[in-house]
């Protein structure tokens, strides 16, 4: 169970396993880092001091303590030898992982959750020679670890359910939102969203239509400050008036159809609307869009003023 979890294993210490080890830090846990580097421990505690003030800022748990909780040993087989739960987070390469993870599996005890931090590789070829399997999964965080709350958790073929279920509730204990992929595909959720976006800014940028700075303010001054808070599809379910999601797929599911991306667009089928209209108006919680567009305005007033105050903090002008 979550709340047995007391020591965890961070295989693979760079920018994303020190940032697991300095959230976990902060949560009163003791942590145990390996990595193949010959400097690998000067880098895990240079990111973690880095981290840490932070960290301190929102709040530390009870025992946290980035120094005498934190080792760096030489081993695989010693890291996670004792641990209660294995966070590896080595080079996006399905070779090294897969390898990795047949050693972590030899080690560790039978019961202990093994999880990647892997972006977008399938679980499935991760465990494909492990002895056990079955609690082989995906932990994808984002960048930094220790402040962005949401992780992607996914099984591959051979996982247990319930060991996702279980590292899901740890994950909450170390204050994360955990995001639960309901089927095994590359990229998962976020990354194949980020990864369109992406795709798309690169053909503006190569195509002269905008710059790099023009792409980052269309989003930072306009839909980013939304999206911070209420996410994209709740955003279009206001968009379409007092008659929601089904209204605004309507009037703009025709806009699909124009050259307006360089990606393809699906096909608008009543039942893909009913789906995300549904999705939207169980989101809302029985509120109005009324109701919405007020929180949505004062959450708009709070990240404005916000970044007004952390930029003036940092000498920076206002509309920069």
């Amino acid at each position: 169970m979550a709340e047995q979890i007391r020591r965890v294993a961070c295989i693979g210490v760079g920018l994303i396993g020190s940032g697991w080890a300095a959230r976990c830090l902060a949560h009163g846990l003791d942590v145990v880092g390996w990595d193949p580097s010959p400097n690998g421990e000067a880098v895990m505690r240079g990111h973690v001091e880095n981290a840490w003030p932070a960290l301190t800022r929102i709040g530390l748990k009870p025992g946290a303590d980035h120094k005498g909780r934190l080792r760096f040993v030489k081993t695989v087989a010693e890291a996670v030898r004792d641990a209660d739960f294995v966070q590896e987070s080595a080079p996006e390469n399905i070779e090294v992982k897969r390898k990795l993870h047949t050693e972590i599996d030899a080690h560790a005890r039978p019961d202990v959750i093994v999880a990647s931090s892997s972006s977008g590789l399938l679980p499935s070829e991760m465990q494909e020679h492990c002895k056990h399997p079955e609690r082989v999964l995906i932990g994808h965080p984002f960048n930094p670890v220790y402040l962005l709350p949401l992780v992607e958790v996914l099984g591959g073929k051979k996982t247990d359910p319930k060991y996702c279920e279980r590292a899901a509730r740890f994950y909450e204990t170390i204050g994360m939102r955990p995001l639960m992929v309901k089927k095994e595909i590359e990229g998962y959720v976020a990354d194949r969203l980020q990864e369109a976006m992406w795709r798309e800014a690169l053909h503006l940028v190569n195509d002269g239509v905008a710059t790099t700075a023009d792409i980052d303010d269309a989003i930072r001054f306009g839909p980013g400050l939304r999206w911070s808070f209420m996410g994209s599809m709740l955003i279009y379910h206001i968009a379409g008036g007092d008659a929601g999601m089904h209204h605004f797929m309507k009037q703009f599911g025709p806009a699909l159809k124009l050259p307006w991306t360089k990606l393809e667009a699906p096909e608008l089928t009543q039942a893909l609307i009913d789906r995300v209209a549904d999705g939207t108006t169980a989101q809302s919680g029985g509120r109005s869009v009324k109701e919405l567009e007020r929180f949505r305005n004062d959450c708009l007033i709070e990240v404005a003023e916000a970044i007004a105050r952390v930029k003036a903090k940092h000498g920076m002008e206002p509309g920069a």
